[in-house]
This record gives structure tokens, sequence and C-alpha cells, in this order.
């Protein structure tokens, strides 16, 4: 009964926060549905309306936990069921190609941003936020990897708000480019999948081009996807030896994997697993992949709302110029891969 009676009012606690959360996850994708082509996807979307409404949730405590549980449990909810969208067999068939690209193309995200990000004299969480996002998969990586290293809610959002920007050049311009260039519809899309960030602009663009086009890119672009276990692994444990180091105790105590181990990418991979040999049938995985993505937009929607803009200001533009060189020079380091392996 005591247990119970915790439970309830834990639950009355986060009630107002998580609700919310949800209502700015259903704004952003009502806003996000009315801008044609897919330019501004529902992620951004959340984290710009979240924004807007920061000076409304900082005047009301009784919302901060339900917010913060948004933020942290409802987006590692998201993250374990986007597993839902992979399948082992299609990501081998696809995107072993891919894999091999992204070599060449993730050796280059991270290399040049903290090269930059020192001469910059840019924070490493953001520095390497920056590279997550180009590397991997856009928002989605910077959710992931963002609490791992302890990042601010402000450097996770300019992360996001970098990438947003390339995004949308690249949505307008790309499939004109891969026409010039004569690409074709597998070069094509290993190369949008490879080199463009987010999701939705990965469709956008890769289905603007050709059909097959857009299903190649589609998957390169989840195979990418599985690039955030070893990451968020990595990050966990140069995050806490820089702490150990902080602290003076690096040369004595040892870097502890129980304490700072992800446990949620187990579960994530648990998903792939399951969808992969059929556990989770078709029929639901499309219900469980909308439920995914809700549950990220509405993580991004607590993230958004805990970000005040004079916070995004203060950081200034040369975060955002390392985001557009190391964005730009991943998309030519991808076309020159693919031509000089002759899948162009």
């Amino acid at each position: 009964m005591i247990w119970r009676r915790i439970m309830i009012e834990k639950g009355k606690n986060l009630m107002p926060g998580l609700l919310l959360s949800a209502l700015v996850a259903v704004i952003a994708v009502a806003l996000s549905s009315l801008i044609p082509g897919g330019i501004i996807g529902a992620t951004v979307m959340a984290l710009l309306v979240g924004m807007a409404l920061n000076p409304f949730f900082m005047k009301h405590q009784q919302l901060y936990s339900g917010v913060t549980f948004s933020a942290k449990k409802i987006l590692r909810l998201g993250i374990i069921l986007m597993g839902v969208n992979l399948n082992f067999a299609e990501v081998w068939d696809v995107g072993k190609y891919a894999l091999f690209l992204m070599i060449f193309t993730m050796l280059t995200a991270f290399g040049v941003s903290n090269l930059i990000g020192k001469f910059f004299g840019i924070n490493w969480k953001l520095t390497n936020l920056l590279a997550v996002s180009t590397a991997i998969c856009g928002g989605s990586a910077v959710a992931a990897v963002g609490p791992v290293i302890k990042a601010k809610h402000e450097d996770i959002t300019y992360a996001i708000s970098a990438t947003f920007i390339f995004d949308i050049i690249t949505v307008i311009i790309f499939p004109w480019i891969g026409i010039a260039l004569g690409m074709s519809d597998t070069g094509y899309g290993h190369w949008i999948g490879t080199a463009v960030n987010d999701t939705s602009s990965v469709v956008a663009a890769g289905y603007a081009f050709s059909q097959l086009g857009g299903n190649v890119a589609v998957i390169v672009k989840l195979t990418r996807t599985l690039f955030i276990i070893p990451y968020v692994l990595i990050f966990s444990v140069i995050n806490e030896r820089l702490e150990n180091k902080a602290q003076g105790t690096e040369s004595h105590t040892p870097v502890d994997l129980r304490k700072i181990f992800p446990y949620f990418i187990i579960l994530f991979l648990v998903v792939v697993a399951l969808r992969s040999i059929g556990i989770i049938p078709n029929a639901i995985a499309p219900s469980i992949s909308s439920a995914s993505k809700f549950s990220m937009i509405m993580a991004l929607s607590a993230i958004g709302l805990t970000t005040n803009f004079k916070d995004i200001k203060k950081i200034g533009p040369k975060p955002m110029i390392l985001g557009f060189i190391v964005d730009s020079l991943v998309v030519v380091v991808a076309i020159v891969v693919l031509f000089l392996t002759n899948h162009f």
C-alpha cells in the first residue's frame, strides 16, 4: 500500500510536466505538417516551440519534474523503440558498402570537428555533439549522446539547430547536384544516406531524386543509426575519465563501466533483434515506429522548454561555422569516395 501511494504521488508530480511536453509535441507535429517538403521536421519544430514557451515554463515550478522526466526517460524510450526501424538483414544487404563509406565520413567529422573546435576555443562537449550529429544521424544522435556526456541543454539545442539549417540546404539543392553530376540511383542514395543528417531530410532529398534513390538513402541512414551504440559507450568512458581527471582521481580511480554503462542501448539492440527475427511482426512495426518518433519529439519538446534563447545566443556563431564546415567536408568526402570506388 505504501509503495502504491508513493507511485501515485510521484505520478501526480510528473503529470503536469508530461502533459505540457506532450502538448508541445502535438503542436510541433501539426506545425511541421503545414510546411511543404519536410523542410522543418517535427523534432526541430519541437525544440523551437519549446524554447518559445520557456518563459512560461520557468514561472511554473510544478512542471519541472515532468518536463525533466520527458527530457531523460521518454528520450530513452524513443531511442529503444527506434530499433524497430532496423533489420539486420536489410542493413547488411544495402548497408555493407555504406559501412565502408562511413569510415571516411566519420573520420572526417570527428577529426575536423575537434581540430577546428580547439582552434575556435569551443568546449569539447558541443564540438563532439556537432560531430556526432554529422557523422551518425542528426538530432537522434545528439539527443542520445548529450545526456551521456552531461551536456547543457543549450549545447544540445544548438547542435540540433546547426544540423537543421544545413539540412534545409541539402533538401533544396542536393537532388539538383545529383542530376547535374549524373549520379546513379544507388550512388545518390548512398551519398544522401551518408551525408545528410536528419531522417526527414534524408527522405525528402532521397525521394526527390528517384524512388530507388530514396529507398537506398533511408536504409543507409538507418544503418548509421546503429553507430549510436558504440559512440554512446565511447563518450560515456571519455566523460567519466575527464570527470576523474578534474577531481584529481584519474590515476587512482579506474572507469567503472557498471556505473556509466547506458543500459537502454541493450534494450535498443533487443528491439532490433526482435524485429530482425520476426517476433515483432510487420503489422505492428509502424505503430511502434510512430511511438518512437513521438517519444523523441516529446523529449526534444522538453529540452526546448528548459532552454532559453539568451543561453543559445551566448554560445556565439563559431559552433555554427564549425558545423557548416564539417557538414560540407563530409558531403565532399562522400562524393569523392563514391567516385573513386566506382559507386557513383
